[in-house]
């Protein structure tokens, strides 16, 4: 048995050999290996016959059992499996090379047996791979990390294209482990570095391969070799459609792979960026994608599913390269610059030179400010380098403009407006891949990497703005006006309705939409509309001034309810005519409350019913059951105090500016009687402001009294004036001076003796 604590290249074993002896083994040897051999993997079958199904499963089902049995087998028992037999390496090496990736449509499963089968592979092997690049499983289990990088080197458990192939297979969902994976690969065998690098020319010569297939070459520095003179030079457009379609199947499976690998594992960017990957793959992006565009576009195809799968193929590895350029940049200029390296102000040099490489790219620089605008770059690298040329910043924001011009896109409304980018700022270009069914658009949305990762770098097609009326527009009403009637004078038959579905089908593109509809390549979901279909009508939006709620509504100026306003109410300054005499002398107001104040005027304390008036007239006849008599009987209050504030109250009282001019001769009588009767001394008036006067007696009485109780004796107060000059002063007068002399500096302007005699001791003033 393997001691505990120890690594496994530092156990040794005993055990028996095949005569019956003890022996005794490194835990890591070939004889202890288990005789097992591992079928290779081979693909499900196309054609889904009973029998070829049948088949696959068993085979399918051997390695399943064969992979599930090596995982469960204990730690040493393993790795002397995973180094030493030969099978294994072969089914492992057989699964990544056959294995269908997310875009091979043509090999996805047919049955749900199939779908399971595969499903349990994918796991087996992942989990096999993990195993085998985990040197620690557990303290008692590990492996010393120096030995561990060389048996994996070694016995090429890994090498870099089996990283890549893992990368493309089982990136999706475990994008985290797999990096733990290949940076625990690359920290405990460094010499995979070396290999990064000595494999990035071989990715090179996959663009230089394919342009050789079109008979296309790159121009300026990224050449890599002359450009050969030959008579019948292959083109996208003569070559034979099975070698068109191997050249889009080889362009797709490599961007894809290239792109998967640096963003699961970004440290490999730098030995890309050491071979100028990012200026060869702008070239070839510019030199071959337009061809290979147009070719697709004018070929030919007897199965249009293949035409739609190849666009979408294309597209995709337009948007994979532009995103492995991004990817590149990122990583290896802007993120050490956002970080605060070192080498800031190198890094910045850098990606303004890189930048300014893209300039003479006007396809891929557009492409590439669609997807990741260089103007946010900029702008990040203004922030965290202030210093930054803003003549060299202004003049790649030009150069942009001018590579939008010159490929005649109109930039996106994200970068002007920020704002959601609209369809109809996306033409030309990979924008054609969307000209095609919607069974398209819906085998993009099941990819890997969501609906828009399938799509080229200029075919990104976001969902327009719904109007009201259900109708999708995304241009101005002017422009699709001038676009209707464009197409209206050449195809004056067809119904306004069925071209403005045309033109939302396909980005508002209108020469796409003529060439479609006159060479008879409509998508299906046009086809099936009526050609005279009319314009829709638009729906009237509600009136808001109907729908709005104000604290205004329906009062006497609301002119949004009424038809007419009483105009001599309104004015604007002050009103004409107005005289201020006039507007103090109108005491209609007063007029109008009088009547309100005379009701309170008239208390009946006792109602009087004349001979032949009956009491219903005063409601005295009803009786109330709800009455509370309690205090009918008993003089409430009757033997309180005088002073009772209750029996005091104020009596309520008209005021005089109310009072009706007509009374004047009430009142002379009562003057005339007032006269006649004396009027009593004290009178208890309720005076609504008291005397001040008598407040301040008071308050004095109350202070004096708080004195006495405390025994407060108030100061002395001081007589320092005296006498006149010549007729002596008294005691009290001599004792207040001198008090004042020795006190006066605890006031203002204190202490002015003794600084006068400090000036004089040092001889400032003369004595």
């Amino acid at each position: 048995m393997a001691c505990a604590r120890v690594p496994l290249d530092e156990q040794q074993v005993t055990e028996e050999d095949p005569q019956g002896k003890e022996r005794t083994l490194p835990a890591l040897h070939p004889a202890r290996k288990e005789e097992r051999y591992f079928v290779p993997y081979k693909p499900p079958p196309e054609d889904s016959s009973p029998a070829d199904v049948e088949e696959f499963l068993e085979h399918a089902k051997f390695i399943t059992e064969d992979l599930e049995w090596l995982l469960s087998l204990p730690h040493d028992k393993f790795w002397c499996q995973a180094v030493f037999d030969e099978s294994l390496h072969r089914c492992l090496d057989s699964y990544l090379h056959h294995a269908p990736r997310s875009l091979d449509l043509a090999a996805l499963p047919s049955s749900p047996a199939v779908t399971d089968m595969l499903r349990s592979i994918h796991r087996a092997v992942f989990f096999t791979f993990v195993r085998m690049a985990t040197h620690k499983e557990s303290k008692e289990h590990f492996i010393t990390p120096a030995v561990f990088g060389e048996i994996i080197y070694n016995n090429f458990l890994f090498d870099i294209p089996k990283i890549l192939d893992l990368c493309v297979l089982f990136g999706k969902g475990n994008s985290q482990l797999l990096h733990k994976m290949i940076e625990n690969i690359f920290t405990q065998q460094p010499s995979y570095y070396s290999d990064l690098m000595e494999a990035v020319p071989t990715v090179l010569e996959v663009f230089d391969n394919i342009l050789n297939k079109c008979g296309l070459h790159c121009e300026g520095a990224t050449a890599a070799e002359p450009m050969k003179l030959s008579a019948n030079k292959p083109t996208p457009m003569t070559m034979k459609e099975q070698e068109f379609v191997d050249l889009i199947l080889y362009l797709c499976d490599s961007t894809t792979t290239i792109h998967t690998f640096l963003d699961i594992f970004p440290a490999g960017c730098p030995s890309f960026h050491e071979h100028g990957f990012l200026s060869r793959l702008a070239s070839f992006y510019e030199t071959a994608v337009p061809d290979l565009e147009k070719a697709l576009r004018k070929r030919n195809f007897d199965n249009k599913s293949l035409q739609q799968d190849l666009w979408k193929r294309l597209s995709h590895s337009c948007r994979k390269m532009v995103e492995t350029a991004h990817l590149l940049l990122h990583h290896r200029c802007l993120q050490p610059i956002l970080e605060g390296g070192e080498n800031m102000q190198t890094d910045a040099e850098e990606l303004l030179q890189l930048y300014t490489s893209f300039l003479t790219e006007k396809r891929f620089l557009s492409d590439f400010d669609e997807l990741f605008p260089v103007a946010d770059d900029i702008s990040l690298l203004q922030q965290a380098l202030p210093i930054i040329d803003e003549t060299r910043t202004s003049y790649l924001l030009q150069g942009v403009e001018s590579a939008w011009d010159s490929v005649g896109r109109r930039r996106p409304q994200n970068q002007i407006q920020h704002q959601v980018p609209s369809a109809s700022n996306h033409q030309g270009g990979a924008v054609g891949a969307a000209a095609f069914t919607d069974s398209f658009k819906v085998q993009d949305d099941q990819e890997t990497e969501g609906g828009d990762d399938l799509r080229g770098a200029a075919a990104i097609l976001d969902l327009p703005q719904k109007g009201h009326n259900g109708a999708v527009c995304s241009v101005s009403g002017a422009a699709l006006e001038s676009l209707l009637s464009c197409i209206k004078d050449l195809l004056p038959d067809l119904g306004e309705g069925f071209l403005l579905a045309c033109l939302q089908e396909y980005g508002y593109n209108s020469e796409l939409v003529i060439n479609n509809i006159l060479e008879d390549r409509l998508a299906p979901s046009l086809n099936k509309l009526d050609r005279a279909m009319p314009r829709p009508m638009k729906e009237e939006l509600p009136d808001v001034m109907n729908t709005r709620s104000n604290v205004f509504d329906d009062d006497e100026f609301d002119v949004f309810r009424r038809d007419q306003v009483d105009m001599s109410r309104i004015w604007k300054g002050r009103r004409k005519g107005e005289n201020v005499r006039e507007m103090l002398n109108d005491k209609q107001h007063i007029a109008d409350q009088r009547a309100r104040y005379q009701t309170y005027e008239t208390v009946v304390d006792e109602v009087v019913i004349e001979p032949g008036e009956h009491g219903a007239t005063y409601n005295l006849d009803d009786y109330d059951d709800e009455y509370d008599d309690t205090y009918d009987m008993n003089q409430v209050g009757a033997n309180d105090l005088d002073g009772d504030s209750l029996l005091n109250r104020r009596p309520f009282t008209i005021p005089q500016v109310l009072k009706q001019s007509n009374r004047r001769e009430d009142d002379e009588k009562d003057d005339d009687e007032g006269e006649e009767e004396t009027l009593p001394v004290n009178v208890n008036r309720d005076q609504f402001v008291q005397d001040p006067a008598l407040l301040r007696e008071r308050a004095e009485a109350r202070r004096a009294a708080m004195q006495q109780r405390k025994g407060f004796r108030p100061e002395h107060s001081s007589n320092v004036v005296g006498k006149p000059k010549g007729q002596g002063q008294t005691l009290e007068t001599m004792l207040d001076r001198r008090k004042k002399e020795a006190n006066k500096s605890r006031v203002s302007n204190h202490n002015r003796r003794s600084m006068a005699d400090r000036k004089r001791n040092k001889g400032m003033i003369p004595s």
